[in-house]
Protein backbone atom coordinates (compact mmCIF):
# COMPACT_ATOMS: atom_id res chain seq x y z
CA UNK A 1 0.00 0.00 0.00
CA UNK A 2 1.35 2.90 -0.95
CA UNK A 3 1.73 6.14 1.26
CA UNK A 4 -0.64 8.06 -1.08
CA UNK A 5 -3.54 5.11 -0.79
CA UNK A 6 -2.43 5.00 3.42
CA UNK A 7 -3.67 8.35 3.58
CA UNK A 8 -6.96 8.02 1.60
CA UNK A 9 -8.01 5.29 3.55
CA UNK A 10 -6.63 7.11 6.80
CA UNK A 11 -8.93 10.11 5.76
CA UNK A 12 -11.95 8.41 4.63
CA UNK A 13 -12.28 6.09 7.65
CA UNK A 14 -11.73 9.26 9.82
CA UNK A 15 -14.49 10.62 7.94
CA UNK A 16 -16.78 8.00 8.16
CA UNK A 17 -16.06 7.92 12.22
CA UNK A 18 -16.80 12.24 11.90
CA UNK A 19 -19.51 11.73 10.08
CA UNK A 20 -21.19 9.42 13.32
CA UNK A 21 -20.53 11.38 15.93
CA UNK A 22 -21.98 14.04 13.91
CA UNK A 23 -25.33 12.08 13.65
CA UNK A 24 -25.60 11.26 17.49
CA UNK A 25 -25.54 14.31 17.62
CA UNK A 26 -27.97 15.99 14.81
CA UNK A 27 -30.65 13.16 16.23
CA UNK A 28 -30.76 14.52 19.27
CA UNK A 29 -32.33 17.52 18.32
CA UNK A 30 -35.50 16.20 18.00
CA UNK A 31 -35.42 14.95 21.31
CA UNK A 32 -34.74 18.85 22.69
CA UNK A 33 -37.42 19.75 20.29
CA UNK A 34 -40.33 16.95 22.09
CA UNK A 35 -38.80 18.46 25.50
CA UNK A 36 -39.13 22.30 24.95
CA UNK A 37 -43.03 21.73 23.44
CA UNK A 38 -44.03 19.34 26.64
CA UNK A 39 -42.64 21.65 29.21
CA UNK A 40 -43.87 24.99 27.89
CA UNK A 41 -46.17 26.83 25.43
CA UNK A 42 -43.59 27.61 22.92
CA UNK A 43 -44.56 27.52 18.92
CA UNK A 44 -41.96 26.60 16.79
CA UNK A 45 -39.83 29.90 15.63
CA UNK A 46 -39.70 31.06 19.02
CA UNK A 47 -37.73 27.70 19.85
CA UNK A 48 -35.37 27.33 16.56
CA UNK A 49 -34.65 31.23 17.39
CA UNK A 50 -33.60 30.58 20.59
CA UNK A 51 -31.48 27.80 19.25
CA UNK A 52 -30.13 30.21 16.58
CA UNK A 53 -29.53 32.82 20.01
CA UNK A 54 -27.04 30.44 21.65
CA UNK A 55 -25.14 29.08 19.15
CA UNK A 56 -24.88 32.25 16.94
CA UNK A 57 -22.19 33.37 19.17
CA UNK A 58 -19.94 30.09 19.24
CA UNK A 59 -19.99 30.42 14.80
CA UNK A 60 -19.05 34.59 15.20
CA UNK A 61 -16.11 33.85 17.39
CA UNK A 62 -14.83 30.57 15.48
CA UNK A 63 -14.96 32.50 12.16
CA UNK A 64 -13.15 35.61 14.02
CA UNK A 65 -10.35 32.82 14.95
CA UNK A 66 -10.26 31.71 11.29
CA UNK A 67 -9.77 35.07 9.76
CA UNK A 68 -6.82 35.85 12.21
CA UNK A 69 -4.91 32.51 12.20
CA UNK A 70 -4.29 32.51 8.54
CA UNK A 71 -4.77 33.91 5.42
CA UNK A 72 -7.55 32.01 3.49
CA UNK A 73 -8.16 31.85 -0.32
CA UNK A 74 -10.47 34.94 -1.28
CA UNK A 75 -13.91 33.83 -2.61
CA UNK A 76 -16.13 35.37 -5.21
CA UNK A 77 -18.94 36.83 -5.28
CA UNK A 78 -20.90 34.35 -6.18
CA UNK A 79 -19.49 32.00 -3.70
CA UNK A 80 -20.41 34.32 -1.01
CA UNK A 81 -24.26 34.29 -2.21
CA UNK A 82 -23.58 30.09 -2.59
CA UNK A 83 -22.88 30.37 0.89
CA UNK A 84 -25.52 32.48 2.53
CA UNK A 85 -28.22 30.37 -0.37
CA UNK A 86 -27.30 27.20 1.53
CA UNK A 87 -26.86 27.92 4.95
CA UNK A 88 -30.30 29.40 4.79
CA UNK A 89 -31.62 26.92 3.13
CA UNK A 90 -30.26 24.27 5.35
CA UNK A 91 -30.41 25.48 8.69
CA UNK A 92 -33.32 28.41 8.54
CA UNK A 93 -35.91 26.83 5.96
CA UNK A 94 -34.97 23.18 6.58
CA UNK A 95 -35.33 23.30 10.19
CA UNK A 96 -38.29 25.53 10.35
CA UNK A 97 -40.33 22.65 8.26
CA UNK A 98 -39.10 19.77 10.91
CA UNK A 99 -39.71 22.11 14.18
CA UNK A 100 -43.29 22.75 12.51
CA UNK A 101 -43.92 19.45 11.77
CA UNK A 102 -42.58 17.88 15.69
CA UNK A 103 -45.66 19.84 16.62
CA UNK A 104 -48.02 16.89 15.21
CA UNK A 105 -45.85 13.50 14.91
CA UNK A 106 -43.99 11.75 17.69
CA UNK A 107 -39.70 12.18 17.34
CA UNK A 108 -39.68 8.28 16.23
CA UNK A 109 -41.72 9.19 13.04
CA UNK A 110 -40.26 12.32 12.39
CA UNK A 111 -36.64 10.63 12.14
CA UNK A 112 -38.29 8.30 9.63
CA UNK A 113 -39.43 10.32 6.96
CA UNK A 114 -36.58 13.15 7.43
CA UNK A 115 -34.34 9.99 6.59
CA UNK A 116 -35.48 9.57 3.07
CA UNK A 117 -33.15 12.62 2.60
CA UNK A 118 -30.02 10.35 1.26
CA UNK A 119 -32.14 9.43 -1.35
CA UNK A 120 -32.69 12.99 -2.21
CA UNK A 121 -28.80 13.37 -2.08
CA UNK A 122 -28.13 10.95 -4.52
CA UNK A 123 -30.87 12.01 -7.16
CA UNK A 124 -30.01 15.40 -6.98
CA UNK A 125 -26.25 14.87 -7.49
CA UNK A 126 -27.37 12.21 -10.37
CA UNK A 127 -29.82 14.63 -12.32
CA UNK A 128 -28.39 18.23 -11.88
CA UNK A 129 -24.47 17.20 -11.58
CA UNK A 130 -24.23 14.15 -13.40
CA UNK A 131 -22.88 12.13 -10.99
CA UNK A 132 -23.59 8.38 -11.23
CA UNK A 133 -25.14 6.42 -8.35
CA UNK A 134 -22.74 3.61 -7.56
CA UNK A 135 -23.70 -0.33 -7.06
CA UNK A 136 -22.34 -0.09 -3.37
CA UNK A 137 -24.73 3.25 -2.22
CA UNK A 138 -27.45 1.72 -3.94
CA UNK A 139 -27.34 -1.11 -1.34
CA UNK A 140 -26.00 0.24 1.42
CA UNK A 141 -29.11 2.78 0.85
CA UNK A 142 -31.61 -0.19 0.70
CA UNK A 143 -29.94 -1.80 3.59
CA UNK A 144 -29.80 1.37 6.12
CA UNK A 145 -33.44 2.20 4.67
CA UNK A 146 -34.99 -1.05 5.62
CA UNK A 147 -33.31 -1.04 9.15
CA UNK A 148 -35.00 2.66 9.37
CA UNK A 149 -38.27 0.59 8.20
CA UNK A 150 -37.78 -1.98 11.32
CA UNK A 151 -36.71 0.30 13.37
CA UNK A 152 -40.06 2.03 13.74
CA UNK A 153 -42.66 -0.32 12.14
CA UNK A 154 -44.40 -0.28 15.06
CA UNK A 155 -44.65 3.50 15.38
CA UNK A 156 -46.03 4.02 11.66
CA UNK A 157 -49.55 3.16 12.32
CA UNK A 158 -52.21 6.21 11.01
CA UNK A 159 -55.40 6.25 12.99
CA UNK A 160 -58.25 8.55 13.79
CA UNK A 161 -56.10 9.47 17.11
CA UNK A 162 -53.46 11.06 15.72
CA UNK A 163 -55.03 14.54 14.67
CA UNK A 164 -52.94 16.59 11.70
CA UNK A 165 -50.41 13.72 11.13
CA UNK A 166 -50.06 14.34 7.81
CA UNK A 167 -49.83 17.71 7.95
CA UNK A 168 -46.86 16.96 10.25
CA UNK A 169 -45.79 14.53 7.75
CA UNK A 170 -45.35 17.14 4.94
CA UNK A 171 -43.52 19.01 6.63
CA UNK A 172 -40.55 17.23 7.68
CA UNK A 173 -41.35 15.56 3.85
CA UNK A 174 -39.96 19.14 2.50
CA UNK A 175 -37.68 19.21 5.50
CA UNK A 176 -35.84 16.43 4.06
CA UNK A 177 -36.08 17.71 0.27
CA UNK A 178 -34.53 21.13 1.19
CA UNK A 179 -31.86 19.18 3.84
CA UNK A 180 -31.11 16.88 0.78
CA UNK A 181 -30.74 20.08 -1.02
CA UNK A 182 -27.95 21.82 1.66
CA UNK A 183 -25.96 18.40 1.73
CA UNK A 184 -25.78 18.12 -2.38
CA UNK A 185 -24.82 21.94 -2.44
CA UNK A 186 -22.45 22.27 0.56
CA UNK A 187 -20.37 19.27 -0.56
CA UNK A 188 -19.57 21.47 -3.97
CA UNK A 189 -18.82 25.15 -1.87
CA UNK A 190 -16.73 23.26 0.68
CA UNK A 191 -13.61 22.16 -1.78
CA UNK A 192 -13.55 25.75 -2.67
CA UNK A 193 -14.55 27.58 0.70
CA UNK A 194 -13.27 24.95 3.43
CA UNK A 195 -15.33 22.89 5.49
CA UNK A 196 -14.04 25.61 8.59
CA UNK A 197 -15.17 28.51 6.46
CA UNK A 198 -18.29 27.36 5.09
CA UNK A 199 -19.83 26.30 7.88
CA UNK A 200 -19.05 29.38 10.40
CA UNK A 201 -20.09 32.10 7.36
CA UNK A 202 -23.21 29.50 6.64
CA UNK A 203 -24.19 28.85 10.01
CA UNK A 204 -24.21 33.07 10.81
CA UNK A 205 -26.23 33.65 7.50
CA UNK A 206 -28.83 30.92 8.59
CA UNK A 207 -28.76 32.37 12.41
CA UNK A 208 -29.46 36.05 10.95
CA UNK A 209 -32.30 34.54 8.90
CA UNK A 210 -33.82 33.04 11.41
CA UNK A 211 -33.37 35.60 14.26
CA UNK A 212 -34.42 38.07 11.74
CA UNK A 213 -37.74 36.20 10.54
CA UNK A 214 -38.42 35.77 14.73
CA UNK A 215 -37.88 39.43 15.82
CA UNK A 216 -40.29 40.35 12.90
CA UNK A 217 -42.79 38.24 13.00
CA UNK A 218 -42.52 36.28 16.12
CA UNK A 219 -45.53 36.35 18.46
CA UNK A 220 -43.64 35.47 21.65
CA UNK A 221 -41.43 38.23 22.90
CA UNK A 222 -37.89 37.17 24.08
CA UNK A 223 -39.43 38.58 27.90
CA UNK A 224 -42.21 36.13 27.96
CA UNK A 225 -39.89 33.03 26.74
CA UNK A 226 -39.77 30.46 29.96
CA UNK A 227 -36.76 29.37 31.37
CA UNK A 228 -37.25 25.86 30.20
CA UNK A 229 -37.15 26.77 26.49
CA UNK A 230 -34.17 28.52 27.20
CA UNK A 231 -32.51 25.57 28.75
CA UNK A 232 -33.40 23.12 26.61
CA UNK A 233 -33.12 25.40 23.23
CA UNK A 234 -29.36 25.85 24.85
CA UNK A 235 -28.55 22.56 24.92
CA UNK A 236 -30.15 22.02 21.11
CA UNK A 237 -28.10 25.13 20.46
CA UNK A 238 -24.39 23.51 21.43
CA UNK A 239 -24.98 19.41 21.30
CA UNK A 240 -27.54 19.46 18.01
CA UNK A 241 -26.14 22.44 16.48
CA UNK A 242 -22.98 23.88 16.97
CA UNK A 243 -20.82 20.55 17.51
CA UNK A 244 -22.49 18.57 14.95
CA UNK A 245 -22.60 21.55 12.14
CA UNK A 246 -18.70 21.48 12.12
CA UNK A 247 -18.08 17.54 12.15
CA UNK A 248 -20.55 17.16 9.11
CA UNK A 249 -19.25 20.15 7.57
CA UNK A 250 -16.17 18.20 8.10
CA UNK A 251 -17.13 15.13 7.15
CA UNK A 252 -18.73 16.23 3.50
CA UNK A 253 -15.17 17.68 3.03
CA UNK A 254 -13.53 13.88 3.45
CA UNK A 255 -15.96 11.83 2.27
CA UNK A 256 -18.62 13.41 0.08
CA UNK A 257 -21.71 14.42 0.60
CA UNK A 258 -23.84 11.07 -0.37
CA UNK A 259 -21.63 8.88 1.71
CA UNK A 260 -22.25 11.28 4.68
CA UNK A 261 -26.03 11.29 4.15
CA UNK A 262 -25.89 7.51 4.27
CA UNK A 263 -23.81 6.98 7.16
CA UNK A 264 -25.84 9.75 8.58
CA UNK A 265 -28.91 7.18 8.80
CA UNK A 266 -26.89 6.09 12.31
CA UNK A 267 -29.12 8.74 13.66
CA UNK A 268 -32.68 7.32 14.02
CA UNK A 269 -31.09 4.29 16.31
CA UNK A 270 -29.40 7.22 18.42
CA UNK A 271 -32.85 8.89 18.63
CA UNK A 272 -34.81 5.51 19.16
CA UNK A 273 -32.47 5.35 22.76
CA UNK A 274 -32.38 8.85 23.39
CA UNK A 275 -36.62 8.41 22.73
CA UNK A 276 -36.57 5.75 25.55
CA UNK A 277 -34.18 7.37 27.96
CA UNK A 278 -35.93 10.81 27.66
CA UNK A 279 -39.14 10.67 26.48
CA UNK A 280 -39.60 7.06 27.95
CA UNK A 281 -40.28 5.36 24.71
CA UNK A 282 -39.99 1.49 24.54
CA UNK A 283 -37.62 -0.33 22.77
CA UNK A 284 -38.87 -3.96 20.56
CA UNK A 285 -37.52 -6.28 18.68
CA UNK A 286 -38.18 -4.13 15.42
CA UNK A 287 -35.76 -1.63 16.27
CA UNK A 288 -33.24 -3.94 17.58
CA UNK A 289 -33.26 -5.28 13.98
CA UNK A 290 -33.43 -2.03 12.48
CA UNK A 291 -30.13 -1.06 14.73
CA UNK A 292 -28.27 -4.42 12.92
CA UNK A 293 -29.14 -3.50 9.04
CA UNK A 294 -28.00 0.14 9.72
CA UNK A 295 -24.48 -1.05 11.23
CA UNK A 296 -24.14 -3.21 7.99
CA UNK A 297 -25.35 -0.72 5.61
CA UNK A 298 -22.18 1.87 7.51
CA UNK A 299 -20.21 -0.98 6.52
CA UNK A 300 -20.77 -1.37 3.37
CA UNK A 301 -20.11 2.83 2.82
CA UNK A 302 -16.92 2.59 4.98
CA UNK A 303 -15.46 -0.45 2.50
CA UNK A 304 -16.88 1.41 -0.80
CA UNK A 305 -15.37 4.63 -0.23
CA UNK A 306 -14.82 7.25 -3.04
CA UNK A 307 -13.51 10.31 -3.99
CA UNK A 308 -15.47 13.71 -2.82
CA UNK A 309 -16.94 15.48 -5.39
CA UNK A 310 -15.83 18.54 -7.61
CA UNK A 311 -16.20 22.32 -6.61
CA UNK A 312 -19.53 23.27 -7.90
CA UNK A 313 -19.03 24.09 -11.49
CA UNK A 314 -19.55 28.38 -11.36
CA UNK A 315 -16.79 28.63 -8.78
CA UNK A 316 -12.71 28.74 -9.08
CA UNK A 317 -9.99 29.08 -6.99
CA UNK A 318 -9.20 33.07 -6.49
CA UNK A 319 -5.84 33.91 -5.39
CA UNK A 320 -4.61 34.37 -1.87
CA UNK A 321 -5.85 37.60 -0.73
Amino acid sequence: MTDTTKHFNNRFFSGILISMIGALCFSSKAIFVKLGYRDAVVDPMTLLAVRMMVALPFFLLNAMIAGLRKKEAALSYITWLWIVFTGCLGYYISSLLDFAGLQYVSAGLERLILFIYPTFVMIISSVVFGEKIRRAQWIATLVTYTGIIFAFFGEFNINASQQNIWKGASFIFMCALTYGSYIVASARIIPVAGAARFNSYSMIAASAGVLVHYFIFGDQPVTNIAQSTWWWGGLMGIFSTVIPSYLVAESINRIGGENTAIVASLGPVSTILMAWIWLGEDITIWQISGTLCIVFGIIIVARNGKNKPAAIPVEVQEPVA
